[in-house]
């Protein structure tokens, strides 16, 4: 095919969309289903009707195929487990006796069973469930969900294109089962793997299948040979099946690498790419194979996850670069659009001029519709489209909003010893234990307790005007009061004030800030049921006024025992908003930690005397090619430092992190300097703590004995057991207890019996240390 006939058949499709809902009615329905308020056929419906707007609105957009199988429940990767049979054996009963709460007990665990483990999606703030696998796992196909929701989409009369987790990225994301040597490597399971992947294609071919995709975003990473020799293999075997849809084998996040040719020539009719990272990198090493002759190319120009508008002239040229090394060339979003709000139309709050600087989902959906228009018609097609267009992107670029004389120069004057702290840990450690007085593993919690239902009622109330700034603070207040007096009843040594004025820990601090915008509606999902409205970064970031020291004060007037101050750190505060992409990540994070740099300041003039700066997303934002690494951890690390390193030797700077593989980035924490480091560990088994302690981590840590994110209530022999587990790692005079990460989640009633348990299990293995 030439290129001309190549751009006169382009077509726009997505990988992937919002699951949630204009109103997140799915989370409604679910968290409905399992306080027993929904049955399980009306959140069917639900889930149906939810997917049935979907596909008309992307069909009535101009979307030529639609993706199905994305929709969840929780997970996609769950969705896999259930797929391929591999079940774990402790949730098996509970599968086998009804298949809608087996599988929520896999992803949320029971009070008789734990859940499976949950971490990042690569380098997003989505969580995945980790399959649990090991050389006894016996694969069966199971793709009823998925030839359902593609005969669903037939029916409505769309072209559906079947999504799946494709066999090597599900393997590469898996671990060893609980008992299973830690060596053990899921990838040896390819070779068992690959008949049910043949089953599956087989299946959905004969529910009307043209394509299937099959995504394979661990290629995106650097793999070894044998990685790469699988990823071979599995293609060859998958490709050269004689009863399969056409196969489209999809990557994202960044640019394939050493799997590109392994993919150009592997038997397959198609490959999706992401041309918004590294896009140049990209186009070389596509020609440099030869292009893809006799192949679909699905060329991702729109960025699936962030907000800015599409630069439409720029993609158009990529495209029309792609055209000659293709036979077909369609126009996608980078990755699903899942990783995005629904519709920026719905924001009423945000200026109108600025409103048009933002594509949610469905405004990207217009731009890729409008980018294979043009593709398929020319330019003056779309003539119209491209004046706007340009409009917009000159009013962001010349927006006073963008630029900050002052924090600018405030910035460009940081010197590398603003970054340090001026005395060694010994030191601090030494006057931090005589001024705080603290026992041998001391407790906490992370920060944040229940966010109760007459706490988001006032909170609503006063948005709606019906109670006053008076009204809503004395609230506020009695909650705090409650927290404070439950955590010295229960015996915990360090306390937090509860975060009950906070909605959520990046976008409290955002609306504080100057250069964010906050959005009403911009809800994304980071797992399960949990959705988050990141703010938008739009210009240069400063504190106007304190934000926290109030609150803590109070707190602190209500007891004697050290409260700590909370904050969330600038790295976090970046990875979770829509950050700006006009100016390098280092260059904002370095804004946003002199921001909070004043904060910890005053917060320490007010008698704080524990100050935590959260900093769950350090892993997460981690390049996912080693070679751009050390550069990203650099100015990561150095913004941590120059929010923490302007306060005395007996203030203790702590940080949290959570739900991510530690293990890669144990020199960064270390690199961190703070005094103490909390983590979560439950459902990874202390797996942190062994990390820790190869490293000769030299400070204090706190690896997690509760797993806050299940609705089970650990008994207090459990979390010791936990607790002895990491002693074997860490020094009784390092290691602190506390739970995996905040309960804002969580209810009152299982957040009470977890810490009394917790603080028993603490005073049981203080008992066991041998006598100092």
């Amino acid at each position: 095919m030439t290129s001309t006939s190549a751009a006169a058949a382009a077509r726009a499709t997505v990988y992937g969309y919002p699951r949630q809902g204009q109103n997140r009615e799915l989370k409604k329905a679910i968290e409905g289903y399992w306080k027993g308020r929904t049955t399980a056929d009306a959140l069917r419906a639900t889930a149906s009707d939810l997917r049935r707007a979907n596909w008309q609105q992307l069909a009535e957009a101009g979307i030529d195929e639609v993706p199905t199988g994305d929709f969840s429940y929780y997970d996609h990767v769950l969705d896999t487990t259930v797929m391929v049979g591999a079940v774990p054996e402790r949730h098996r009963g509970a599968v086998d006796a009804d298949a809608l709460d087996g599988y929520f007990a896999m992803a949320r665990g029971t009070q008789e069973v734990a859940p499976l483990e949950m971490t990042k999606w690569f380098d997003t703030n989505y969580h995945y469930l980790v399959p649990e696998l090991g050389p006894d796992t016996v694969f069966r196909a199971n793709p009823a969900k998925q030839v359902a929701e593609l005969k669903e989409a037939i029916a409505l009369g769309l072209t559906g294109r079947p999504v799946l987790v494709g066999p090597v990225t599900y393997l590469l994301l898996a671990k060893p089962a609980p008992g299973v040597p830690a060596d053990f490597e899921p990838l040896t399971l390819l070779d068992r793997l690959l008949p049910v992947y043949a089953e599956v294609l087989a299946d959905l071919r004969a529910a009307g299948a043209e394509w299937v995709q099959l995504d394979e975003p661990a290629l995106v990473e650097d793999r070894t040979p044998a990685e790469l020799n699988a990823a071979e293999r599995a293609y060859r075997e998958l490709g050269t099946l004689t009863d399969r849809p056409k196969l489209l084998v999809a990557s994202y996040f960044d640019r394939l690498g050493d799997a590109l040719p392994v993919l150009a020539k592997a038997p397959v009719e198609g490959l999706a790419l992401d041309f918004t990272e590294a896009a140049a990198a990209h186009l070389d090493a596509l020609a440099a194979v030869g292009g893809l002759p006799g192949k679909r190319l699905v060329a991702g120009v729109v960025n699936g996850r962030n907000i800015w508008i599409n630069d439409l002239q720029k993609s158009l040229s990529t495209l029309g670069t792609l055209l000659g090394l293709a036979d077909r060339v369609d126009v996608a979003a980078s990755c699903s659009l899942l990783h995005v709000p629904l519709d920026a139309s719905a924001e009423r709050d945000i200026e109108p001029q600025i409103l048009r600087w933002l594509a949610f989902a469905r405004q990207k959906t217009a731009e890729i519709v409008t980018l294979a228009k043009g593709l398929a018609q020319g330019t003056e097609a779309i003539t119209a489209e491209l004046a706007a267009n340009r409009a917009d992107l000159a009013s962001r670029a010349n927006s006073p909003i963008t630029r900050a004389p002052a924090v600018r120069a405030r910035t460009e004057a940081v010197t590398v010893t603003d970054a340090r702290r001026a005395q060694p840990y010994a030191e601090r450690a030494a006057a931090q234990r005589a001024h705080l007085g603290l026992p041998l593993l001391p407790t906490t919690t992370i920060g944040s307790f229940p966010q109760t239902g007459e706490l988001r009622t006032a909170r609503a109330d006063l948005r709606a005007g019906r109670i006053d700034t008076s009204g809503y603070e004395e609230r506020i207040k009695a909650e705090i009061q409650e927290v404070i007096a439950f955590q010295e009843k229960t015996g915990i040594d360090v306390l937090v004030h509860g975060e009950a004025e906070r909605n959520d820990m990046v976008q409290y601090f955002a609306e504080q800030l100057t250069g964010y915008l906050a959005t009403q509606h911009g809800w994304v999902q980071s797992y399960g049921t949990r959705y988050v409205r990141p703010p938008v970064l739009a210009g240069d970031i400063s504190r106007p006024e304190p934000m926290t020291v109030r609150w803590t004060s109070y707190a602190q007037s209500l007891t004697a025992k050290p409260v700590k101050g909370m904050l969330t750190g600038p790295v976090t505060m970046l990875a979770w908003s829509f950050v700006r992409d006009d100016q390098p990540l280092g260059d904002t994070a370095r804004q946003v930690a002199l921001a909070l740099r004043d904060e910890v300041r005053d917060l320490e003039a007010a008698g704080t005397s524990v100050i935590q700066v959260d900093e769950p997303a350090l892993r997460e934002t981690l390049p996912l090619r080693a070679a751009d690494r050390p550069g990203y951890l650099t100015w990561a690390t150095e913004a941590f430092r120059l929010t923490t390193a302007g306060v005395r030797p007996d203030t203790q700077i702590h940080t949290h992190m959570c739900y991510a593989e530690f293990g890669d980035i144990v020199q960064a924490i270390d690199d961190l300097d703070a005094d103490v480091i909390s983590l979560e560990a439950a459902r990874s088994h202390m797996q942190v703590a062994r990390e820790l302690a190869a490293h000769g981590y030299p400070r204090e840590a706190g690896p997690g004995v509760y797993d806050i994110h299940s609705p089970r209530v650990p008994s207090a022999e459990e979390a010791a057991a936990l607790l002895r587990t990491g002693l074997k790692a860490i020094p009784a005079e390092r290691l602190w207890v506390n739970p995996d990460c905040g309960l804002k989640t969580r209810g009152w009633p299982e957040t009470r019996a977890s810490l009394e348990n917790l603080v028993a299990a603490a005073r049981t293995v203080r008992g066991e240390l041998p006598a100092s």
